[in-house]
Formats: structure tokens, sequence, C-alpha cells
């Protein structure tokens, strides 16, 4: 073995191979009494060639008996060099940490008592060999042999003492190697992984605070531990850390913001509530530095508020509070997108309060910022519509008064008002459920006279007929009945005498068209008697449905209601409004002689007293202006009765009336009203629905897709029809095949080419609400003159020649195949 190994005899060499560790104990204290002597001859170089030597064939010996020899080998050599030992750490600690690993766990647990030995004479020269230590250490913590964990527990809290006494401790180097050692499940690594956090941040010399959101994510994941043991630690060791956040000058929120806000979200309780916490006390103590973060905190919170567990909930609705106290800048770095992207997913959550929350956000920033959000107004706005159908008032009102808000502009209240009603259309139900709640309420935030004038601007060139009428009688009874459109009751009843009062009425009128019993109404609250019998007796002229007789029969009973008092109180003068009592006995005499409504507005007209007549003076010469006609459509019964103690005004006398100061019934007169021009209206608004009730059944029924049929309109009547068309919209459909052509030689028409239409959407972004006063004739025959189009889809249904539904779409791009002219017959071609 040459002259390396002649200090050591062959009994020496042969104990440190011994399976007994007592012999090998014994050649150990050998080595070491050899080495010191080197060490006192400073023979290093004979040291080195002895390390070499114990590494070569003891250390890495394939034997493991020769492995633990080695060890203790090693382990003397460094004890035996003392203060000289330093030099040599290189050689003799990197075959120490590879014996951690060996598979024989004796020798793992010799390779812990070999380290320790070292590390007691080394103590501060071992920490440049940390983070291998620490990396074998962590591994050790979990080793399935208690022996060894033991050793290296022992072995554990010997480094620990090192490091907290060293100054040549590098936290820069060993934060990497900690980071990736947190996402480790092993509960003794974990203990572990905790133990040297919580000493480390005891050492002052080092600044763990400055590396906290490297492992934050790491002891927050540790929360929901199974072992309690490991909980209370993580948990403690945060609670340090948090308050040194509050001692600290300066904090780099941002990146432990993320950490939190993902934390807020896990399944464990008491992650959520620690997460949530943090959040809260980061509010307080740095709420303008988090600015930049406030749709990720924001992310955080309005899940957490309707959390099941009540202490989370508590803190979420706190750190909201407070978030929302900060005056924000946006100079700051505010993203305003990303807050409101974050409160337009919280009105998509299920639960209650946080759809209520995620609202109260937006009409802050409202407030405080209108410019801003208005920008993102294309963004939020289908989602604050949406909440319309909330099932909570609570979160319908909040959304009202946010929409109200964004509506002070002009521009934004005619949009709200299209909108509204277009999500009325799309869903009935919703208007029946929160139709009257959401109108009531935009009536008392936005000016009610405002938005009764702006929806029925809507509605009058609204599309589909049956929806108009549906809202135009939902908005009559909240116009009659809602505590909030009290002053707008009292301005109609002034219709006659009042320019404001008039101009309503006429603002109102066109839209209450669609709906007989609320023009009816309308015309009784304004006190416009004569008006309203003459809209009855027109009723007779179309079909009496059992939808109108329903509206009858609530007419009457809201003639019962406190909201009409003063029109009861009017019939103790007979005398004075006649034409009252022939508008309410021409109610009578459209219900049916059964029904309660019936029974109710008989009883009311018995009571009607006829002594008032007795003080009136004998008629002359002259009656009541219309009074003869009354009599002429009076009916035998108690009508008749009442009408023959109506006396003849005697000449001279003022012929005022219920319709105003005088008696204006067609001309307009004093109230400025053309009740003439009004009559035809509702006549002309009649026939529309009337004719669109006869489209409705007469609608042809689809035959089977194998069948082929044509169906051929004659469409010439279209050059006079500019009137008649009253409905155009989008609307898309399947399985029908449609052309338009015409035939300048004789009258067949022409079947051009036709392609499959397949369900199609509004690529174009065409308006659903065209303005009320828009002219569709001219519109489509300019369409039809000027441009090559092809109809994918067209339906017409001509009922004596005129037009009664009208439904198109339109592309570019396809060959010249409709043109019209007025010259030649047009024809549809329905290819079924």
């Amino acid at each position: 073995m040459g002259d390396t190994i002649s200090p050591l005899s062959a009994s020496v060499l042969r104990n440190l191979a011994d399976k007994l560790y007592e012999k090998r104990k014994i050649a150990a204290l050998e080595v070491e009494g050899v080495v010191k002597s080197y060490t006192v001859a400073q023979d290093h170089e004979k040291i080195s060639s002895l390390i070499s030597f114990l590494i070569d064939d003891f250390a890495m010996s394939p034997q493991a008996n020769h492995r633990k020899g080695g060890l203790l080998a090693l382990a003397a050599a460094t004890v035996g060099l003392a203060s000289e030992a330093s030099p040599h750490l290189e050689k003799i600690v990197p075959p120490v940490l590879n014996s951690f690993t060996d598979q024989d766990s004796r020798v793992r647990y010799f390779a812990c008592e070999a380290l320790y030995n070292i590390a007691k004479v080394t103590r501060g020269d071992l920490i440049v060999f940390f983070n291998e230590i620490f990396d074998a250490l962590c591994k050790l913590s979990a080793d399935s042999d208690p022996s060894v964990q033991n050793a290296a527990h022992l072995m554990d809290r010997l480094v620990k003492d090192i490091v907290t006494e060293c100054d040549q401790f590098s936290i820069e180097e060993f934060i990497p190697l900690l980071r990736e050692r947190m996402n480790v499940l092993n509960p003794f690594v974990r203990q572990f992984l905790v133990g040297w956090i919580t000493v480390l941040d005891s050492v002052p010399e080092i600044d763990m605070l400055g590396f906290l959101p490297d492992f934050l994510d790491g002891l927050f994941n540790m929360l929901s531990d199974s072992s309690h043991e490991i909980r209370q630690q993580a948990d403690t060791a945060l609670a340090e850390f948090l308050q040194e956040i509050k001692n600290a000058p300066s904090v780099d929120y941002g990146r432990m913001v993320e950490i939190l806000v993902q934390r807020a979200a896990s399944a464990d309780e008491f992650t959520r509530l620690t997460s949530i916490t943090w959040v809260n006390e980061f509010v307080k103590l740095g709420g303008e530095h988090l600015v930049p973060y406030y749709g990720d905190i924001l992310g955080a919170i309005l899940p957490a508020i309707s959390d099941k567990e009540e202490k989370i909930r508590v803190v979420a609705r706190e750190t909201s509070e407070e978030l929302r106290a900060v005056k924000i800048e946006l100079s700051e770095g505010f993203d305003m997108g990303s807050v409101l992207m974050t409160a337009k997913r919280g009105l998509g959550s299920e639960w209650e309060e946080t759809r209520l929350e995620a609202l109260r956000w937006i009409s802050v920033l409202l407030e405080r910022h209108r410019t801003e959000v208005l920008s993102f107004l294309d963004d939020i706005f289908p989602a604050l519509l949406q909440s319309l159908s909330d099932p909570s008032d609570e979160v319908v009102m909040l959304v009202l008064e946010v929409q109200a808000c964004i509506a002070q502009d002009p521009q934004h209240f005619h949009r709200l008002m299209v909108f509204l009603v277009h999500r009325f259309n799309s869903e009935h139900s919703l208007l029946e459920k929160r139709g009257p709640l959401a109108l009531r309420w935009l009536c008392t935030l936005l000016d009610s006279e405002r938005v009764c004038r702006e929806l029925a601007a809507i509605l009058e060139g609204e599309a589909d007929l049956e929806f108009a009428t549906i809202m135009v009688q939902a908005l009559n009874l909240i116009l009659l009945t809602a505590s909030e459109l009290a002053d707008l009751r009292a301005l109609l009843k002034q219709s006659l005498t009042n320019p404001a009062g008039r101009d309503l009425f006429v603002a109102l009128y066109s839209s209450w068209c669609h709906s007989p019993m609320a023009t009816v109404s309308l015309c009784l609250l304004a006190q416009a008697y004569q008006h309203a019998s003459s809209v009855i007796q027109s009723l007779g002229e179309l079909d009496i449905n059992v939808n109108l007789l329903v509206q009858v029969d609530k007419l009457v009973r809201l003639l019962e209601t406190p909201i009409f008092a003063y029109l009861r109180l009017q019939l103790l003068e007979p005398g004075r409004y006649p034409t009252l009592l022939k508008t309410l006995y021409g109610l009578l005499m459209l219900l049916p002689q059964q029904s309660s409504a019936f029974k109710i507005l008989q009883t009311r007209l018995k009571t009607v007293p006829s002594y008032t007549f007795m003080h009136v003076q004998p008629p002359s010469s002259t009656e009541f202006p219309g009074l003869s006609a009354i009599r002429r459509t009076a009916s035998s019964g108690g009508y008749g009765q009442i009408l023959s103690h109506i006396p003849v005004i005697p000449a001279g006398l003022s012929t005022s009336s219920e319709d105003g100061d005088k008696i204006t019934d067609t001309s307009g007169g004093a109230s400025g009203i053309n009740f003439a021009a009004q009559l035809k209206q509702f006549e002309h608004m009649q026939y529309q629905h009337h004719l669109h009730r006869t489209a409705q059944r007469n609608l042809p029924r689809k035959l089977p897709s194998t069948s082929l049929q044509l169906h051929i309109l004659d469409l010439s009547p279209f050059k006079h029809l500019s009137h008649m068309i009253y409905w155009l919209a989008i609307r898309m459909d399947t399985g029908m095949k449609m052309k338009v052509t015409q035939d300048r030689e004789s009258d067949k028409p022409q079947i051009h080419h036709h392609h499959h239409i397949c369900s199609l959407q509004n690529q174009h972004g065409m308006a659903r609400f065209l303005p009320s006063n828009f002219n569709f004739f001219p519109f489509l025959m300019t369409l039809v003159n000027s441009h090559t189009w092809y109809i994918n889809h067209l339906r017409f249904f001509l009922y004596n020649r005129f037009c009664m539904v009208f439904s198109v779409f339109w592309n570019h791009g396809y060959p010249e195949v409709v043109k019209f002219s007025s010259n030649v017959p047009l024809y549809l071609v329905v290819i079924k």
C-alpha cells in the first residue's frame, strides 16, 4: 500500500472493516492519533494522502462494513485535524453527504454521526456546504428508519445552532432551495422546513421577510395539512411574518397579493380565513400601494363575502369596505378594466351577497370615475341587463340604481330604455315578475315623466305587436296604481287645461293605442270622457276577444280603487258629465252579463243619484252638445232612466263639459288636442292588430321536407302600401327557400336557382329597434332598386291587398335576382 498507509497497522485496517461497531471505533481512534501526529508535524501532504486512502478504500467501498468504518475514520481524522480541518473539508464532506442516500440504513445512520462530529469540530467552516447539508437532512427527515430520523434531528439542531451564530450564511443562495422544497407533501419534511423558516426568521442578520413571497405559498399550503401540529406550526410562522409586515417600513405587496388571491379560493376553510385576513391587513396597512392589484383583490373578496363560514364573511365584508374607502387616482396604475371585469363576473355568482357587492363596486366606480367606467359600458351592460332576472328584489333594485346612474346622459338613457324593452320582449316572464318593480324604481330614480315618454316612443314603433300590447298594459297599470307616479297622474288630470298635461297625454296616447282599455283608462285619467266614449264605440267594428274582455274586467275593478275616486264623485253630477255615464255604460255593454265585473259596474251605475237633476231649470231649446247622440244610443234600463232626467240646457248658458272648459271633441279647441285625429290613430293601430291576428291564424303549416310546393303571391300592390308595412324585423328561420322575381313578358313567375337556407346569424349587427318615425316602404324601395340583393328569408301574407307581415334578412354578394319596378307585375315565389 506504500508509504501513505504505513502509519496504519494491519490490525487497524482490519478493524475498520469489522462488522462490530466497537472494533471500528477503536480503529477510528487509531486514525485520529495518526492524523494528530501529522498535524503537529504540519505534514499536510501525508494527511491528504491518508484522507484519500480512507475515501477510496473504505468510504466508497462496495462493502457496507468498509463504508461504515470509512465514515468513522473520516470523522476521526477531522477531530485529529481540529482547527486545521478547514483546508481538507472539501475532500472529507462530499463522501459523507453521499452516504446519506446509501441503501443500507446503518450506513445512513453512521453518515449522520460522522457529519455531526465533523460539524462539532469545524462549526462555521462547514457553512460553505450548507445547501448540500440542508438538502441531505431534508431527505433524511422523512427516512423510513426511526434511528436515522433521530440522528438527522440531532444533526439538524446542531446545524441550526451553527447558522444562527455564523455571519457567513448566504440567504440568497438558500432561498431557491427552500422554494423548491416547499411543495413537498411529506409531513416530516414539512415540519423540517417550517422549523428552518422559523429559525432563520429569528436571526436579526437574516432578512427572511424580503424573501417571503418565495415561500409564502408553501406555508399557506401547509395550513390544510392533515396533521394538526403542522397546521399549527405553519399558522404560527405566518402570524409572525404578518406582525413583521405591520412593523416593516416597506413591503413587496404585489407578489404576495397574487398568492393570497389564489389561496382565498382554497377548499380548506382555515386557509381561506387566513388568506382573507392577510388581505384585510394589507388593505389597512398599504391600501394606496395595492391600487394596481385591486382587480385581483376584488376577485378574492367577492366569493368570500358569501362563504359558508361566518368569520370569513365578516372579514371579507370589512375588507371590501376598507378597499372602497381608499381614494383612488387613476394615475396611480389603477386598472379600471380589470376591476369592472371582476365585478362583472361577480354578477354571475350564484350567491346573492356576492352579486350585491359587485353592484356596489360598479356603483362606486361610476360615482367617482364616470367617464372611465362608461368607456367599458359595452362590456358590462349586457350583464347588468341579465341581472334584471335576478330572483332577489334587492339585487334588481341595486341593478336599476346602477343603470339609472348610467342613464343620466341622454344617449345612455335612450340606450337603457331600448335595451330594457328588448329584454322584456325576449323574456316575457321577466316583464311579468320584474317589470313593475323595475319600471317603478326607474321612475323613482329618474324623472318619471321622462321614463314614460321614452318608453312610449319606443313602443309606438315596436314591431312585435303582441309584446307592445302587453308592455303598454303593464305600463298603464303602473301609471294608474304606483305611488311613485302620483305627480304624473295629477298632471294628466289637467290634460284639457294645462299645456304640460296635454303634451304628456299626446305623447303617451300613440303607444297606448296598442291596448284599447289602456287607451280608455288614459282618457278617464285625463277626464277626456267624450273621447273615451268614442274609443269604446269604435271597438264595435273589431273583434271582441277574450283578451279584450279581460282588460275590461281589470279596468272596471280599477274604477273602484282610490285612484278613480274623483271619477266616482263626478257621477254625483250626471248632468255635468253625461259622456262619463256613456263611457261607463259602454264598458258595461262590452261585458258578459254573468261576469262579476258586469255586476260591479252595474251596481255602481245604479247608485248614480237622480235627485241632483231636480234643481236644474227646465230646458228651453239647447241641449248639451253630444247629448242627442247619447239619447239615440241609450238602451232601455237604468241608463235610459238616468238620461230621462238629463235636462236640456237653456240658451245662453255655458256649454262646459268634462272634456275641458268648453266642448271641443273634434277640433281640439281650448284643450289643444285634436281628438278626431287621435281617434283615427287609435282605429288605425287597432286595425293593424286585427291584421296581425288574422295573419297569425292564416299562417301556412309546414310541409314535410320531402314535398315541394309553390306559393305565388302578387306583390304589385306594394307600390301603394307605404303606410301599410308595419313590421320590419331581423329574424332567422330554417328550411325555407324564397325568391322574388318579375316577368316582363307574361304573368308567369320565373323561378331562378335557389340556395338552401340554414340557420344564420345577423353578421351585420342590424339594429332590432328602429326609430318610431322610420318610413319603411321608401327605405325598402330604395334598397332593392339601387342594389342587388338575395333575400334569404322573406315572408309576405296579403289580406285585402294589404301587407300584413314582413320579415326580411338580406346579404350582399349574390346574383341579381331582386329588382322592384312599378311597371311590371311582381311576384313572390315560395319554395318549400
